[in-house]
């Protein structure tokens, strides 16, 4: 397994200033680590790219940026609901060059906040993916997705997933995916996390979320469950990836919640290194 950190993400030009933030925030709880950034994208300009190159470069991080095939998407069905930005994660094992053998993705609204080398290294025991569920405090939601879905397993979040990409390359066929969309497009509401779960859910490792993808809406849920353990001084101790997930982010005006703070902290960091 390669020493360095290979590190997944795909987006368009709205995310960028959240991926900057993100990366400032890898940099500060990996010390040491050499990074690989691997940016599957289809429209960023050039002055974009050499923007996020060179704040790879002050955080001492390699870019990779990967310009997704059009060819592999001509028989995909591709709609405002369902963009073509939608399928690279689950593609990126035919995105990504054959060298590569795993991966760990990452949605641009997280902060990172402790290392990453544990997940890194961590045994996928013959699985596809690595993710977690966010079960303890959504037990509803989940047994509903499971109904809606048809399926028996934890519904996994795909904002956090280590991948075997040798794995992804037998398994994984682009064709079978844009079909199954095709004929399930009505059932799908999240729509790229549908389809992890519906085609790929029995091939997932369950992560714990309190560490690997901690729902940064719902401290009271994870302290209740905990019986108190999981305080603030156990998320900075232990948990790696904060996760702002639903719709109020902490970037925008009248955000609130515990982690807002933290989060903008981050930001004026990003600010200070590269300065508008």
């Amino acid at each position: 397994m390669s020493s360095d950190l290979s590190i997944l993400v795909t987006l368009n030009e709205h995310y960028l200033p959240q991926l900057e933030v993100m990366l400032t925030s890898l940099h500060a709880s990996n010390p040491g680590e050499n990074v690989s950034v691997w940016l599957i994208h289809r429209s960023l300009t050039p002055e974009q790219l050499a923007r996020l190159e060179r704040r790879c470069g002050l955080l001492g991080f390699s870019l990779h940026p990967v310009t997704a095939d059009a060819r592999l998407f001509a028989d995909a069905p591709l709609t405002r609901q369902y963009p073509q930005e939608m399928y690279y994660r689950l593609l990126a094992a035919q995105l990504l060059p054959e060298e590569m053998h795993r991966v760990i993705y990452l949605d641009p609204d997280i902060l990172v906040i402790n290392p990453l080398r544990p997940l890194w290294e961590l045994d996928l025991a013959g699985n596809l993916f690595a993710a977690a569920a966010h079960t303890g405090k959504t037990e509803l939601a989940n047994s509903v997705n499971q109904v809606r879905l048809g399926t028996d397993h934890d519904y996994f979040n795909s904002g956090v997933l280590l991948m075997d990409l040798d794995a992804g390359r037998r398994w994984i066929n682009p064709e079978a995916l844009f079909d199954f969309t095709r004929r399930h497009a009505r059932e799908l509401l999240f729509p790229d996390q549908d389809l992890l779960n519906m085609l790929y859910g029995s091939l997932v490792l369950p992560l714990d979320d309190a560490v690997w993808n901690y729902d940064a809406r719902n401290f009271n849920n994870y302290y209740l469950r905990s019986g108190g353990d999981c305080d603030m001084d156990w998320v900075f101790a232990h948990t790696s990836v904060l996760h702002f997930c639903g719709k109020a982010k902490p970037w925008k005006p009248g955000y609130r919640r515990r982690f807002g703070p933290l989060y903008r902290h981050y930001m004026r960091l990003t600010q200070l290194a590269m300065p508008d």
